[in-house]
């Protein structure tokens, strides 16, 4: 459910020109999380410093469900503390001298004193820290004092919740249960949730929705798996890592049977159809390393017809288990990529220099429209 449907929503328009650039509009649904993703320097904390309203651009709108924090065009402005917002920093943020119970019911000024005590050790336990609220966060583990700064945002009893690369600072196996967590406390807690992060893994694993920022600019919000499947651009295919963007030239198209055709350096790439795009308009296109499929030498594909190609293998590098293989296309200055098995990489003869023929599924490839196209 997006905000749009939703009174409770959190909605966010800022435009601003410095300290940090800033061009960004989404809404985000209560029960939601979005994920806000982009390279260092987009503006992504800023966002969310404006949203808490730790930062005041010069023209926006910030809402939460009925109350507008921020209306630069009306002259309304709520400070941080009178707006209802926990937001979760990547190093914590915690006072040092008061123990996990007292950082947390310090965020509790809103509640009488007699409920903060029990409220506190009820969110403590919550995050899975009962037992070890009289730790100050010298004695705690990073992923204890990340579950403290949830515990204290959560104090605050939020209409909306920030989390500012909440899980960078831990390890590995700490990542993993910190989302299990989140992923948990956000079936018990219907608000609008915004988590920044690098991680598209994360983004994937626990958004509803994404949001790509470049240079401070909405590029593309949306469904997780509609962005990631179907950037608006070759620039958010590059921001969300894709590796195989090429450009071509519309050939034609065929309506009946739901198919578009287009060249590709000399070669006819057929691809499910895209009647926006004219025959002879330039256009940028993906195709995933998943929907590339190598051709093995004793035993050929059934994909083996559908849009088949060569390339030289540039190189071939062993991950575990997989092979990763980059392909010198001709004429084409991007390689193209794609991993296999180690085994099936071996079996084949698969080594720089060597000559690869691949299939690169029509129902993968995406298309888009060139950025000097002028759609």
């Amino acid at each position: 459910m997006t905000s749009e449907s939703d009174p409770e929503g959190l909605r966010v328009r800022l435009r601003q020109e410095r300290p940090v650039a800033l061009d960004v509009a989404f809404e985000c649904g209560a029960g939601e999380l979005l994920a806000l993703v982009g390279p260092s320097g987009s503006g992504k904390t800023t966002v969310l410093r404006c949203i808490a309203g730790l930062a005041s651009p010069p023209e926006g709108e910030v809402a939460c469900g009925v109350e507008t924090w921020l209306d630069t065009h009306g002259g309304a402005f709520v400070s941080p503390q009178r707006r209802r917002v926990g937001l979760v920093f990547q190093h914590y943020a915690l006072f040092p001298h008061l123990d996990a119970l007292a950082n947390v019911t310090s965020a509790m000024s809103h509640r009488p004193r007699r409920e903060r005590t029990t409220r506190a050790r009820a969110l403590l336990a919550r995050v899975n820290m009962e037992g070890l609220e009289a730790r100050r966060p010298s004695e705690l583990s990073g992923g204890q004092r990340q579950r403290v700064a949830l515990a204290r945002a959560l104090a605050r009893d939020p209409q909306a919740l920030l989390l500012d690369e909440p899980f960078s600072a831990v390890d590995q196996l700490t990542r993993r249960r910190l989302r299990l967590e989140l992923a948990q406390l956000r079936r018990e807690i219907r608000i609008p949730m915004v988590l920044v992060t690098h991680d598209l893994d994360e983004a994937q694993l626990l958004g509803d929705r994404l949001s790509v920022l470049h240079h401070g600019r909405t590029l593309q919000t949306g469904d997780v798996q509609e962005v990631l499947h179907h950037p608006a651009s070759a620039l958010v295919a590059r921001l969300l890592d894709h590796r195989n963007v090429f450009t071509g030239v519309i050939l034609r198209h065929d309506g009946r049977r739901g198919k578009t055709w287009f060249d590709w350096a000399g070669t006819e790439i057929e691809c499910a159809l895209a009647a926006r795009l004219a025959p002879g308009d330039r256009v940028e296109w993906l195709v995933p390393e998943s929907h590339v499929v190598m051709h093995r030498r004793e035993r050929p594909s059934r994909g083996e017809h559908e849009n088949p190609v060569r390339g030289i293998a540039r190189d071939v590098v062993i991950l575990g288990g997989d092979a990763r293989v980059t392909l010198d296309m001709h004429g084409v200055d991007t390689p193209l990529t794609f991993e296999v098995s180690a085994h099936v990489a071996a079996r084949n003869r698969v080594e720089a220099g060597a000559e690869v023929s691949v299939s690169l599924l029509a129902n993968g490839i995406h298309l888009m429209p060139a950025a000097d196209a002028g759609h």
